[in-house]
């Protein structure tokens, strides 16, 4: 080969060709980490109801590692995205030197036990609100079609004022409802909706004239439901519709 001088040659410009390009490629890596590139600006949008301000930019503070070029978009998403409040962040970038943040809340739908809270998809999250919200006790993994319950249970309610102050499944797959006003519904397993429907039709001529009382009625009959005032001390009161 060291004799061929035509090789030679085509070997040498090949090299000569590779660190031409070589130049603007370091040079532009070079550039695109220079400190004039830096992230300046956090731009927010969407509302917000619960995160601040200082958390998004202490979490910016953070997150915007290297230069407008360098920066790592998906790490940030998820650095942003560990605030309690925040379900959703879709971060990118806006020329020159802005971070743009598009930033997606929880709607606390109702707590989750004692521990956490239950958005408006049925998904659980921890947070801490004061906020007054009903309260689902149930299995892990439950949340999603408990919220789904609640909102029919809910809307037939509606229709005679009162409302689902906590909801309850048990581990048998059995729904409990206690209404705002203190009284206790067993619907269980089955039929809920039809077994809610005949109580809220008879409510006004029956419980809705008694005084409110923590009173339980179980609703798991064919044509009727038991009632339990606790004044009777164990004797139930029968309600045929």
């Amino acid at each position: 080969m060291w004799d061929n001088a035509r090789l030679l040659n085509q070997i040498a410009n090949g090299l000569i060709a590779a660190a031409v390009l070589a130049v603007p490629i370091v040079a532009g890596l070079h550039v695109v980490r220079l400190p004039q590139f830096a992230v300046r600006e956090v731009q927010v949008e969407g509302r917000l109801d619960h995160v601040t301000p200082e958390q998004l930019a202490a979490v910016a503070r953070q997150a915007a590692h290297g230069t407008f070029f360098t920066l790592d978009l998906e790490g940030a998403r998820r650095q942003f995205e560990k605030l309690p409040w925040v379900r959703k962040v879709e971060v990118r970038r806006q020329w020159p030197a802005r971070l743009v943040l598009d930033v997606e809340e929880h709607v606390a739908l109702a707590r989750w036990g004692d521990s956490a809270l239950v958005n408006d998809r049925g998904e659980v999250f921890e947070a801490a609100t004061d906020e007054t919200l009903p309260v689902f006790v149930g299995p892990d993994g439950q949340a999603d079609e408990m919220a789904r319950r609640f909102r029919r249970f809910a809307a037939q309610l509606a229709s005679i004022d009162r409302h689902p102050a906590r909801v309850k499944l048990s581990a048998r797959g059995a729904w409990q409802i206690k209404l705002d006003d203190g009284l206790t519904l067993e619907l269980g397993r089955s039929d809920m909706d039809a077994r809610l429907e005949r109580f809220v039709m008879v409510y006004d001529r029956t419980i809705g004239r008694l005084p409110p009382t923590a009173m339980q009625a179980d609703l798991r009959y064919t044509n009727g439901f038991a009632v339990r005032m606790p004044e009777t001390r164990g004797r139930d009161a029968k309600s045929k519709s």
